[in-house]
C-alpha cells in the first residue's frame, strides 16, 4: 500500500500555499546539519587552512604597508609557498562542504523511510525540497561569514591597520560570490540525491562532478578548442578565436567562473576578464585600480552566469522530486 503526500491524495485543488512549513523546515534542517559530525570535520579543514593561509601571507603584506591601498584584500590573494591563497583554498574546499550537506537530502529519507511519514503531514514536496535547500544554504551562509570576519579580524589584528570602505564593499561582494558559489555545489549534489537513489552512489556522483570541473577542465578546454577551431598559420585571427572559444568552454566550469569574479573584485586593477586589446588601453592608467561599480559591471556575466547555473541545478531536483513515487 502506498502513503502518499497531500498533493497526491487530492483531486482536488491542493489547500493553502505549497511553501506552508518552509522556514520549519529549513531551521531544523540547518540545525541537523550544524550538529553533524561530517560537517564540523569539513569546516574544521576549511578553518585550519585558511589560518594558515592568512597568517602565512601577513609576513609577505607587512613588508608592503604603506605602498598598496588595499592591502586587506591581498589576504585573500597572497600566497607563500608552500601555502596558496585563501581564495585558492575556498575554490578549492567550498564545493566539499556544499557536497556534504547536500549529497543525502533526499534520498537520506528514502533510506531512513521516514519521508512517507513526513509528507503525511501538512507539509508539501515543495516546502519539503526547498526547506532543505534553503537550510544548507543558512549553513553555508553562516560558516562563509564567520570566516570572512575571522580573516578580517587577523588582518586588523596582526597588521595594526583597519581596513578602508571599499575593502569592505569588495570583501562583502566577495562573500556573496563565495555564497552563490557554494549554492551551485550544494545545488549539484541535491540534483544527484534526487536522482540517485543510494547516498554513497549520489555522493561518488557529486564527487566526480567536482573533480572534472576542478582538476580535468582546464586540462580538457584548450584541447577541445583546438579541435572546435583550430589555428591558420596564415591568418592570425584565428588565433584569437581559438582563444575565445577556450574561455568560452572553460567558463562552463563553476570553478572558471568563481576564479573569474574573485579576481575582478579583490584585484581592483584587473580591466579585463579576456583578451586586452592595445586600443582598450587608451587613456588608461596602467596598474590604476577600477571602482567599485565597473569591477561588478565586469563579473556581472560570471556571476549571472553562477546564479542561473544553480536555478537549474535546482529546478532539475525539483522536477525529479515532484515524479518521484513515494512508498511508505
Amino acid at each position: 500500500m502506498f502513503a502518499f503526500s497531500r498533493e497526491k491524495t487530492m483531486t482536488s485543488r491542493r489547500e493553502g500555499s505549497p511553501f506552508a512549513g518552509l522556514s520549519t523546515i529549513a531551521l531544523k534542517e540547518a540545525a541537523d546539519h550544524m550538529n553533524s559530525i561530517r560537517i564540523h570535520l569539513v569546516m574544521v579543514l576549511v578553518l585550519l587552512t585558511a589560518i594558515g593561509s592568512v597568517y602565512a601571507a601577513i609576513g609577505q603584506i607587512k613588508a608592503t604597508v604603506g605602498e598598496d591601498q588595499f592591502l586587506f584584500l591581498r589576504l585573500f590573494t597572497t600566497a607563500q609557498q608552500p601555502l596558496p591563497s585563501f581564495v585558492f583554498f575556498l575554490g578549492f574546499l567550498v564545493p566539499l562542504v556544499a557536497i556534504a550537506l547536500g549529497f543525502d537530502a533526499i534520498n537520506g529519507e528514502y533510506n531512513r523511510r521516514t519521508l512517507s511519514r513526513v509528507l503525511s503531514q501538512p507539509i508539501y514536496r515543495d516546502a519539503l525540497l526547498t526547506g532543505k535547500f534553503m537550510g544548507g544554504l543558512l549553513v553555508i551562509a553562516i560558516c562563509l561569514l564567520a570566516l570572512w570576519l575571522l580573516v578580517t579580524g587577523l588582518g586588523m589584528l596582526l597588521l595594526g591597520l583597519p581596513p578602508s570602505g571599499e575593502e569592505i564593499t569588495r570583501g562583502l561582494a566577495f562573500l556573496f560570490a563565495t555564497f552563490v558559489y557554494a549554492g551551485v555545489w550544494l545545488a549539484v549534489a541535491m540534483a544527484f540525491s534526487t536522482i540517485v537513489k543510494s547516498p554513497a552512489t549520489s555522493a561518488l556522483c557529486a564527487l566526480t562532478a567536482w573533480l572534472l570541473f576542478t582538476v580535468f577542465w582546464p586540462m580538457l578546454a584548450p584541447l577541445i578548442a583546438g579541435a572546435v577551431a583550430p589555428v591558420d598559420q596564415l591568418d592570425p585571427l584565428t588565433a584569437v578565436h581559438q582563444i575565445d572559444v577556450q574561455q568560452a568552454i572553460a567558463r562552463i566550469s563553476p570553478n572558471t567562473l568563481y576564479g573569474e569574479t574573485t579576481l575582478a573584485l579583490l584585484n581592483p586593477a584587473t580591466r579585463s576578464l579576456g583578451l586586452l586589446f592595445t586600443d582598450q588601453l587608451s587613456g588608461a592608467l596602467m596598474g590604476a585600480p577600477l571602482p567599485f561599480s565597473l569591477s561588478v559591471a565586469l563579473i556581472w556575466p560570471q556571476l549571472a552566469g553562477m546564479i542561473a547555473a544553480l536555478l537549474v541545478l535546482f529546478t532539475i531536483a525539483y522536477v525529479s522530486f515532484q515524479r518521484q513515487e513515494i512508498r511508505a
